[in-house]
């Protein structure tokens, strides 16, 4: 796990290290090495709001509230972590000497987010102070020795594939919403990642709902994943995607799974692992129903929001009324989306739609149904349910995309 290993790093170094030998050691670095560099103030923006997501706020470690700053072959390399998560990018840079110091985030984001584009910005590390220098601005940081910064870890030796960055992208973004947003049952903090015969399955659930997202990457040749990787990772991941067609975001994972890395243009990602057994999701999902809607996927989303408004007061509570054609005259069936407030007052939308089977009576809870209808990529939509206690299904009505939605009903007098 990564946490432990690198607070006992930290530690070790404390430990190791006299008061006396580390003073005299900062001095030695500071009559002898001097780093200088100049990059575009816009791009250091754009590496510092990358990384600075992921600044510990809270941490006991003062040298996690601070980014890691080093040349790395010509270029300035940026790091931060949490000790779970850790972000890294790239900024170009022209590098007249090679050093690395740790500043802290939220002052360095918010000072270099000020400079004007265009105009080079320097660097100067002299010990522990750098010296910016932009325009008519200049400002002395005082920093942390970057051998008090936790180290990153290497992920090599497990198993690695490249995918196409919009697709994952993609995927995460129309599961992760659904994983549990405490960690009172770890497994469900996580989003389960499988790649199989050349497939890519994520699926998250909390409890309430499931979301599952099945990609073909194309190919069969690459190797085999399970891994369970943390929600905020995913989340991470998918800001710093682009939707470029051509771009490539490769992952990897050590070889007993503990860690993954998510390495793509100019930036790589590397975070723990979440141990354990993801329960099978599968046997969530009903294999049959008693009634299928079809419907316009935008209709069906404003009509529920509208009905969210004002099922905020009464635990988010959204009634369904599922009504077929009635007489061979009526061409179409209808949704009515329904919402109750004993305090505000009520709301009710109908939604024109082709109704199979079962006239049917369901609530489910307003947000999850706004969540799965914002997360699918279809003009129509899919509605399957069997009866008022059971689970309903969403998913697209036509095209590839491989994604559906489960959401379990709320039990309410009629």
């Amino acid at each position: 796990m990564m946490v432990p290993s690198a607070l006992e790093t930290c530690a070790g170094r404390r430990r190791g290290r006299s008061h006396g030998s580390r003073y005299a050691w900062s001095e030695r670095r500071r009559r002898e090495h001097t780093v200088k560099l100049t990059c575009l103030p816009e791009k250091l923006a754009e590496g510092l709001a990358t990384v600075g997501r992921v600044v510990s706020t809270r941490s006991t470690l003062p040298v996690l509230s601070n980014v890691l700053l080093q040349t790395d072959e010509g270029q300035l390399k940026l790091s931060a972590t949490n000790l779970e998560l850790a972000v890294s990018c790239w900024v170009g840079a022209r590098v007249e000497s090679e050093g690395a110091i740790t500043l802290p985030s939220r002052l360095l984001i918010d000072y270099v987010g000020l400079l004007g584009a265009g105009e080079p910005l320097s660097l100067e590390l002299k010990g522990k102070k750098v010296h910016l220098a932009c325009g008519r601005f200049e400002a002395n940081i005082s920093g942390i020795d970057a051998d008090d910064f936790p180290p990153i870890p290497t992920v090599s030796g497990g198993a690695s594939l490249p995918m196409r960055a919009s697709v994952l992208k993609e995927a995460i973004e129309q599961v992760v919403f659904a994983a549990a947003q405490d960690d009172s049952r770890p497994v469900l903090a996580g989003v389960l990642m499988t790649v199989k015969e050349g497939k890519l399955t994520l699926a998250a659930a909390d409890g309430f709902r499931l979301a599952v997202r099945r990609v073909d990457l194309g190919t069969t040749d690459g190797p085999e994943l399970q891994m369970i990787v943390p929600a905020r990772t995913l989340i991470e991941v998918a800001r710093g995607l682009s939707d470029d067609e051509e771009e490539v975001v490769e992952v990897a994972s050590t070889p007993d799974q503990n860690q993954v890395l998510f390495k793509h243009k100019g930036a790589e990602v590397v975070s723990r692992l979440i141990e354990g057994q993801f329960p099978d999701y599968n046997r969530i999902i009903p294999k049959d129903s008693k009634t299928r809607v079809t419907l316009q996927t935008a209709d069906f989303l404003r009509a529920t929001k509208a009905a969210q408004v004002f099922a905020r007061d009464n635990s988010m509570i959204v009634r369904l009324q599922l009504v077929p054609a009635e007489g061979d005259d009526a061409a179409i069936g209808k949704v009515t989306v329904t919402a109750t407030s004993a305090e505000i007052g009520d709301n009710t939308g109908d939604v024109d739609a082709s109704v199979e089977g079962e006239a049917q009576h369901v609530a489910f809870n307003g947000r999850y149904l706004r969540d799965a209808l914002e997360a699918l990529d279809a003009q129509q939509a899919f509605l399957e349910v069997t009866g008022p206690a059971s689970p309903g299904v969403i998913r697209p009505a036509s095209g590839p995309n491989g994604y559906l939605h489960v959401i379990m009903p709320m039990h309410v007098a009629r």
